[in-house]
């Protein structure tokens, strides 16, 4: 919910899993949020990163090392990693 400003006046704001797409839920305590930097050419890292979160659904299939490869496979390209 936005006031009339724009701000988000939620106490709560849900996540969503990357890797599945289901909703997090305040009860998912296997769930995990991963940042993963991003690096220049001489492998320093810039300041920036890519935020991934995953269910606990995945984690306990241990699904969760190839979703994360996955999904950073797709993103480095947006992002032009090597």
């Amino acid at each position: 919910m936005q006031n009339e400003e724009g701000k988000i006046t939620e106490l709560y704001i849900p996540r969503k899993c990357s890797a599945t797409n289901r909703l997090i839920t305040s009860k998912d305590h296997a769930s995990v949020q991963i940042n993963v930097g991003h690096l220049d050419e001489n492998g320093i890292y810039t300041g920036q990163f890519s935020t991934f979160a995953l269910c606990g659904y995945i984690r306990a299939q241990g699904d969760a090392d190839s979703a994360i490869d996955r999904l950073w496979q797709k993103k480095k390209v947006e992002v032009r990693q090597q």
